[in-house]
């Protein structure tokens, strides 16, 4: 829940700061569905990619504590047995509530019109 809320208040950031951006979308013709997908998608990438990045440092961290660390400090090791179906479910809830919270925390970024957006100076 911690990882979630994270990425929550980065995206609030980082919709926040690309506001204008979302103006000018809108000016061209996108609409807010659209770009909450897109803020979607872009949330959903970022968190397949930190879900796998840490699933590979933990498996990488464990087989070297089991098969070094162990033997050498506690002489003794253990088999290594992977909970697949564990880790996929884990990674795909991760990656969906992700990408839930980066359209939700967006929401108020898309809620100003478009004029206003483009017009605003920083």
């Amino acid at each position: 829940m911690i990882g979630i809320a994270g990425v929550a208040a980065s995206f609030a950031a980082l919709a926040a700061a690309r506001r204008r951006e979302f103006g000018m979308l809108r000016h061209i013709g996108l609409t807010r569905g659209e770009i909450a997908r897109m803020l979607g998608a872009e949330g959903a990438l970022v968190a397949a990619l930190g879900v796998l990045t840490g699933l590979t440092t933990g498996a990488a961290i464990s087989l070297i504590l089991i098969h070094v660390v162990n033997r050498q400090s506690f002489h003794w090791s253990m088999e290594v047995v992977v909970p697949w179906g564990t880790l996929t479910l884990f990674g795909l809830a991760m990656t969906l509530l992700a990408t839930a919270a980066a359209v939700l925390s967006a929401r108020a970024a898309m809620q100003v019109d478009a004029v206003r957006a483009v017009r605003e100076d920083w």
